[in-house]
C-alpha cells in the first residue's frame, strides 16, 4: 500500500518504509528525526515545482507535466516500485495542501505502475543503495 503523509505528520508504525520525496529538505526539520530515505531526485524539475507554487500551472496541468517528467526517468522512481512492490510505503512531503502535491501525483503513477506490470513482476527493491 502505498500512502502520502505531512513531514510534520508523527511517524505511524503502519508507515512501512518511509520517502521524502520533496526536492528541498523540509524546515525546522533534523535528518535524524525524520527516519526517512530521502530521494531528491523523484521531485518534480525546480521549473515546474516554482511554476505550480506560483500559480502559473494549475493541479491538472502539474500533475500531466509531472507525469511527463517521471516517465522520461525511469531510474528515478523504480527504487519506489520495487519498494511499493514489497510492502507498505509511506511518501513524505512537506507542503500544506494535502490533497494537491507531488505525492499524490507520484504515488499514483506508482499505483498504476504496478497495476501495469501486474502480480509478480515487481521489480526489485534497491532501498538499501540510499540509505544514509
Amino acid at each position: 500500500m502505498i500512502r502520502c503523509k505531512r513531514v510534520y505528520d508523527p511517524q505511524d508504525a503502519a508507515d512501512g518504509q518511509r520517502v521524502l520525496v520533496d526536492r528541498l529538505w523540509p524546515r525546522n526539520t533534523r535528518k535524524d528525526q525524520l527516519q526517512a530515505l530521502w530521494l531528491p531526485q523523484v521531485a518534480p524539475s525546480t521549473a515546474l515545482r516554482q511554476a505550480f507554487h506560483q500559480g502559473e500551472v494549475d493541479y491538472a496541468g502539474f500533475a500531466e507535466r509531472y507525469r511527463q517528467e517521471l516517465a522520461a526517468q525511469p531510474a528515478h522512481w523504480w527504487t519506489l516500485l520495487g519498494m511499493a512492490g514489497q510492502g507498505d510505503l509511506t511518501l513524505l512531503y512537506a507542503g500544506k495542501d494535502t490533497g494537491h502535491n507531488n505525492a499524490m501525483v507520484l504515488a499514483q503513477w506508482l499505483e498504476d505502475e504496478l497495476e501495469r506490470q501486474g502480480p509478480g513482476s515487481s521489480p526489485v527493491c534497491y532501498a538499501d543503495e540510499f540509505k544514509p
